[in-house]
Formats: structure tokens, sequence, C-alpha cells
């Protein structure tokens, strides 16, 4: 049939019938002008007049999520696509078949097509650290022959610079620190050695301070802490922020006291600085063992790690190989080779290749495991941690993997915490700000661990004034997704640990997008710092002079008198600015342009002296006037 033809049936202009079909999802060519007669039976039925009340259902109850797709809402009504469709067109909403719409948008379409809404009580889907607990309780209470001994999982932190790679490197007998950007570690590593037969899993934390929250989750995944604290520089503000997170988590400390061969070593500063944070060494009559090694030249890493053995011992950690497969992510990226990699430290069960799992909103089927020396292995009990491929999508550092009997099981509860993480993106996108006061962003990362770093340092410049919103984040490169989403918001670009792909560098400039990569994550913070206080309205202030009498008025000009006066309070000079009162009542303002005194042009004059002024003002002064004056200052803000 002709399109021309069908347009005249319907009484649709040819070109709004044309966009209609394919906002409908009739893909039609710009330049056909024929269409299948079946297709056009479709589109008679979909754009004619006369509504197709055999498909409207009255009075039916149906409950509506946050946010769906056109097809999804067709599914629910029991309707026809087009149906749905046709009735968001006479709504003034152009949706696509796969285009998302909110709750408020469907439900309006849904009421006039018969159906009384309601929306869903979503609850959270997204499993948390203490799912994992529960469940070894559970199997505690129902199977304890089943749980053996495992590795004690040990969290190496500190102050920056301190020497916590320098520590792990020994141990691993590797060289991690020396490839570390500005030689701060900015990524969670899990490595697990051997020691008199034992196995021992470490976690590699990051010192830096915008690192607080990936070091707090390290605190909650481990049985043992070793604090290092360098002997040449004492308890600092990382150092402190461990002991508390140890007595939060009431997770065991070890203090490896580092740097004792330095020349200003202070072994026993440090002892009593712990002191007096609450950490009592056993030497002084606590219950903290301490070691005092050089991670540089090895010098007490041996004892330190026996006493690590010994904790675990004292602890009699066990977990179930046999049990329900759960364990933490510690760390993700994307792979352009592998997709989705994820270091995933196993707590419980035991994970094999082939599984079906899902975690946070990713699922898949185990497709290889790396262990930390570098080897493929085919399971992993509790306390190992494992690289993990096979993933529909990189999951956050933090998420529980769990392991489930098929693959769908598995996608469908990774659906459920990918659709609301949909809606609250989705209300978070349509609530964006219009007065200019918004600062919006768009993250790209290496890892997932730095997503949560940089929201953890980006919470600290919350302000009234100027608002960050956050339009999306994500693992990869940068690509031309991200560029349009960002022009779309008036968004910056911020990328993290990871490159512009050349299609996106091109699109960025002809699209005007600014685009930002960053290698050391304090100056990223430091330049959303300064650029959110650039936007912020600076504060004026305002510094009281002094007051003068005015004597006498000399000339007076179109915006300028000169007059002359007499020093009551303070001082008056120029340049400055001066309120004129006549009485109880403020005239106006007024600016000093010239000060005289004794008809010698001067800078300032002081109190008990006379005066001469020229000043630009719109106010007739008059004999009898008192003059406040002042200066002001602008004084940027600061968060």
């Amino acid at each position: 049939m002709d399109i021309s033809t069908l347009s005249k049936q319907l009484n649709i202009p040819v070109q709004q019938l044309r966009f209609k079909m394919n906002a409908a999802g009739f893909r039609i060519s710009p330049k056909a002008n024929k269409i299948d007669n079946q297709i056009a039976k479709q589109v008679l039925a979909a754009f004619s007049q006369k509504p197709r009340t055999e498909t409207i259902v009255k009075n039916k109850d149906i409950s509506l999520p946050k946010v769906l797709t056109v097809k999804e809402l067709a599914a629910i009504l029991g309707m026809e696509v087009t149906t749905v469709i046709k009735q968001l067109i006479q709504n003034g909403v152009m949706a696509t078949i796969n285009e998302e719409i909110d709750y408020d948008t469907a439900a309006i379409v849904a009421s006039d097509l018969g159906f009384n809404v309601s929306e869903t009580v979503e609850s959270s889907t997204r499993l948390g650290l203490g799912y994992v607990e529960e469940v070894l309780k559970a199997e505690m209470a129902s199977n304890p022959l089943d749980f053996v001994t495992r590795a004690s999982v040990v969290a190496i932190m500190g102050h920056v610079d301190h020497g916590k790679t320098t520590l792990l490197d020994t141990i691993r007998k590797t060289k991690v620190v020396e490839t570390e950007a500005g030689r701060i570690t900015q990524h969670i590593g899990a490595y697990q050695i051997a020691k008199n037969n034992k196995q021992i899993t470490f976690l590699d934390t990051p010192g830096h301070e915008a690192f607080a929250a990936m070091r707090a989750r390290g605190a909650n995944v481990t049985d043992i802490i070793v604090l290092v604290v360098a002997a040449d520089d004492g308890v600092k503000p990382q150092t402190i922020e461990v002991i508390n997170r140890a007595k939060i988590t009431e997770t065991p400390l070890i203090v490896a006291v580092n740097k004792i061969d330095r020349p200003d070593a202070n072994i026993e500063r440090v002892k009593k600085e712990l002191g007096e944070y609450g950490v009592l060494i056993e030497e002084w009559g606590g219950r903290v063992p301490l070691a005092n090694i050089s991670a540089s030249t090895g010098q007490g890493v041996e004892e330190l790690l026996d006493l690590i053995l010994l904790q675990a011992e004292v602890l009699d950690l066990k977990a179930n190989p046999k049990g329900q497969t759960l364990g933490t992510v510690i760390e993700s990226h994307v792979s352009k080779t592998l997709g989705p990699v994820a270091t995933v430290l196993v707590q419980n069960g035991t994970l094999n290749l082939g599984e079906s799992v899902a975690v946070g909103r990713a699922f898949g089927k185990v497709r290889a495991m790396i262990d930390a020396k570098g080897h493929r292995v085919k399971n992993a009990g509790p306390s190992t941690p494992v690289q993990i491929t096979g993933f529909s999508d990189s999951p956050d550092a933090g998420d529980i993997l769990k392991t489930y009997q098929t693959p769908d099981e598995a996608k469908i509860a990774a659906s459920a915490v990918l659709k609301s993480e949909r809606a609250k993106k989705f209300q978070t996108t349509s609530k964006l700000s219009v007065e200019g006061k918004d600062l919006n962003l768009i993250f790209k990362v290496d890892v997932a661990g730095s997503l949560e770093a940089i929201n953890e340092a980006l919470d600290k410049l919350k302000n009234t004034e100027v608002k960050l919103n956050i339009i999306d984040q994500g693992v990869g490169e940068i690509n031309d997704n991200d560029i349009l989403r960002a022009e779309a918001a008036n968004a910056v670009v911020v990328g993290f640990h990871t490159k512009l792909s050349p299609q996106a560098a091109k699109l960025s400039q002809s699209k005007q997008v600014t685009v930002r990569l960053y290698d050391i994550i304090y100056e990223l913070i430091e330049d959303l710092t300064r650029q959110i206080v650039e936007m912020m309205t600076p504060e004026v202030v305002r510094t009281d002079l002094g007051r003068a009498k005015i004597l006498a008025v000399f000339r007076t000009e179109k915006e300028r008198m000169i007059v002359g006066g007499t020093v009551v309070e303070g001082k008056i000079k120029v340049p400055a600015l001066v309120q004129i009162k006549r009485g109880d009542q403020i005239m106006g303002p007024g600016e000093i342009l010239e000060l005289q005194q004794n008809k010698t042009k001067t800078r300032e004059v002081l109190a008990g002296f006379e005066f001469g002024i020229s000043v630009r003002t719109d106010v007739k002064i008059e004999a009898g006037d008192t003059l406040i004056i002042f200066e002001e200052s602008i004084k940027k803000k600061s968060l």
C-alpha cells in the first residue's frame, strides 16, 4: 500500500505518519513510498481514530514499577504494543517500543486504558555483607561437621606512605609499588601466600585519605588487620581511622612498626601514641601483638607472619566448603579481551568453573578462574581470592557473589537489582535542576573500587549552593554514548585511570563536551573542589571604617558632589564607600572619589580632623548629614 493512501485513510499528514510509525516500532525508510499490506493493516489498527475497545479491560487492578519499557508496560496490560504507543502519542509522549518511561507516564496511559494503577513496592534485592554471616550461622547450626579450618584473611592498613605495599611486596617478593601512579596504592588487590604449610590471604588496601570507603570494606571482610605505622612518622589520621574501624567491626589488630632501620626511627614514641588511642600492646600489658619490621630490608617480616598465624589459630576460623557458595567482590574492571573481570574472595562453599552466578546487577557463568599466582584453577574454596570472567556486566566492589542452580535463576536475581538501579537513575536524571547552580558529572573509571572511593570523596564536597549530580558512572573506556549523554545533560565527563576512545575524542570536540582525565585521585578532587567554589556566589565582606559629619556643601553636579566635614569616629579614606544618613534614615549610597585635608590630596583623614571630598552619588547631600564610611571586599566561599 502507498504511504500517501494510508495517510489519507488515517487523516494524518505523510511526514507526521512516518514519524509516528517509526516511534511505534514500524521501521520505515525515509525514502520508502510503499509498505507491506500486512504492516499497513497493523498501522491502521494502531492509528485509526476508532478505539479498539475489545482489547481494553475495564477496572483491572495492576501494579507498575518506577520505570519500565513500553514493551514491558504492554505485557503487563496484556495489550498490543501499538495500542500502548498510540495512547502515549495521544498524551504527547513519543516513545519507541524499547524506550523507558517513568511510573507517572505509565500510570496515565494505563488509567486511560481502563486500569486501576498502583506503584510496585520494591524491596532491596542487593545482597549485603550481613547475608554471608546469616548463611554461615544457619549452616553451622544445621551442619557443623561440614565446617573446616580456613585461611585467615588479613588486611594491611595504615597511613599513606607508611610502607603497606612495600611490606606486601616483600611478602610476595614482587615490586608492585614501583608501578603505582604517584607511588600511592589506588586499588585493592588480594593475594595468598603459604607459611609453615598454612595459607594466609592478604588484602592490600590503599592508604590515601580518599579511599576511606575501600578501607572500610576491607575491614568488613577481613579476620585480622595489620596496622602499619612508620617508626619515623608515628600515628597519623589514617592510622586513627584504622584503629576506629577495627573497634567498630571488632576485628583483631596486629601492629607492624615499619622503617625501624631509619636513623630517626622512634619505636617507643609509636607505642606511646598508640596507647593514647586505646591500642595497648602486649609488652605494656595489653592484648595487641606488635612486630618491629623493615619492609624494605625484610627485617622482622617472618616474625610478623608468625604473629598472624598465631592470631588465626586463636580465632579458630572455619567455613563450609560444601555449603552455599558466597563471596565478596574485592575489585572489578573491564578488559578489552575478556570483558568484565572481578576479583572475588570466596567466603563459603566452593566456587566451580562453569557455575551460574549472580553478583549485584551482573550474572553469568564462571568462564575462567585465575588464582593469586596467575594460574588457571577449576575451583576455589573459602578464603581463596580468584579473578573471574564470564559476567554480563562489571559488578561493584563489595557486591556479594552467589551461585544458582540455573542460568535463568541467576539472571532473574541480577535483573531485579538492575531494575532497582535503573529506577533510581531515572529519578535522578529527571530531577536535574535548570537553575545553573548544578554541576553535572559522568564518571568512567578503570575499576569499580575507584567509583566507591570517588563517591566517598564527593560526599565531602556537598554544599547548600552548588548541587552535584552524578548523571552516570561506570567502568571502562569513555565512549560515544558517554559524550552524547553528557551533551544532553550539560555534564562534564571525568575519567579516572581510563582512556578516551578516538571516536569519543572527536565527538567531544564537535559537541563541545568537556572531558577531564586523571591518574591521581586527589588531583581529581582538588579540581572538582575548585570548580564548585568558582560556581558559588562570592561572599561580600563589609568593614566599617568610621563616621563623619557634613558641615558644608561646596558644589552639586549630576551624580557628583563636593562637600566638607569633620571625622567624628574612626577615619575617612579613599577609595571607600559611604552610606548617607539623615536623622535615622539611610538616604542612599555613595563612593568617595577624592579626599583632601587643608586643600591637599591625601589618602586618609583621622578622627577629629576636617576634610573635603568628591563623592559620586545620586543623593543630594545636605549639611548635617552623617557619612558612614566602609569598605567591601570579595571573599570566595570554601568547602
